[in-house]
Order: C-alpha cells, then sequence, then structure tokens
C-alpha cells in the first residue's frame, strides 16, 4: 500500500516538472520570437545600409576620395565594364590617386537603385550618370551597373561590379 502512494507521489511530481519544462520552453519561445527582430526587419535594415554604403561609394569615386573607397572595397574586388576589361581594387584606388577622372557627374540616376537580398550578399542595380575629363578629353555617358557586395566580420564590402556598355542616346 505504502508503495502504491510512494509511485503515486512520484508520477504526480514527474507530471509537475513535465508541465513545468513545457511551460518554460514556452516562454522561452515566445520571448526568442518577440525580442529578436523580423527577418523583413533586418533584410529592410540590411537594404538600407548596402543602399549607403554604394551611394557613399560613388561620391567617393566622384570625389577621388581613395580613402573613402579603400574602405568599402573588398580586397578581393574586381569590376568588369561593358568591354570585358577586369580592374581591381588596387587599380581603382590608383586612378583615385593620380585623379585619373575629374568628375563632373558620377550620380545614380534617382529612382534607379534597387537592392537585392541573398542572405550575405546583396546586389544593387542602378543606372549610372557620367560626365567627367580624363586626359584632355570629355567622357559622357549613362549605363547600368551591378555591384555586389558580401557581409565580412568587418560589415558589408564592395566586392564585384558589372557595368554596361554605354547606353545610346535618346
Amino acid at each position: 500500500m505504502d508503495d502504491d502512494k510512494t509511485y503515486e507521489r512520484l508520477l504526480t511530481k514527474a507530471k509537475a516538472a513535465v508541465i513545468g519544462l513545457i511551460a518554460l520552453a514556452i516562454t522561452i519561445g515566445v520571448a526568442l520570437a518577440v525580442l529578436r527582430p523580423s527577418d523583413a526587419s533586418a533584410a529592410s535594415d540590411d537594404a538600407r545600409i548596402v543602399a549607403d554604403i554604394d551611394t557613399r561609394y560613388q561620391l567617393a569615386v566622384k570625389q577621388n576620395d581613395a580613402s573613402t573607397m579603400e574602405h568599402i572595397l573588398h580586397d578581393g574586388f574586381t569590376l568588369v565594364n561593358g568591354m570585358g576589361a577586369a580592374f581591381t581594387k588596387a587599380d581603382l584606388l590608383k586612378a583615385a590617386h593620380e585623379r585619373t577622372f575629374i568628375y563632373e557627374l558620377q550620380d545614380e540616376e534617382p529612382g534607379t537603385q534597387i537592392v537585392r537580398l541573398y542572405g550575405d550578399t546583396a546586389i544593387i542595380t542602378a543606372k549610372l550618370i557620367i560626365k567627367a575629363t580624363t586626359g584632355g578629353k570629355l567622357v559622357q555617358k549613362k549605363l547600368w551597373f551591378s555591384d555586389t557586395y558580401v557581409r565580412t566580420p568587418t560589415g558589408w564590402r564592395y566586392a564585384f561590379g558589372q557595368a554596361s556598355i554605354a547606353l545610346p542616346e535618346k
């Protein structure tokens, strides 16, 4: 008889422990869901951050600001232009230091920038308006570009760019 009562008490305590663990798991799950930003919110923040970095990068190019370019460009950076020529981070920094291009315009056409996120990769497309002089010659064109950014331990870095050939004038 005492064995039956002991068994019943142990069974009641075990049931209470299981119910307590379930309640704790539910509480932790709810807390994580409430405290963690939603994926949509995090993606929206990432898109805004990358768009801002790319806009700052375009301004740095326009101003031949090699220091800002150095910070934004990934060490393995490559730019491929519409003719298939490839340029490295070192090539772009050298051109900025030497002021190979003097820009009047190096601006994204308003309303054309789109950011697409794929986890730790972001791709920006936009139409770029360029008006500059190089070697005493005027360069004036519009083109589309795709800039690929990757998330690194030190933040988003511009890793790969591809620019179209000059668009036909309308």
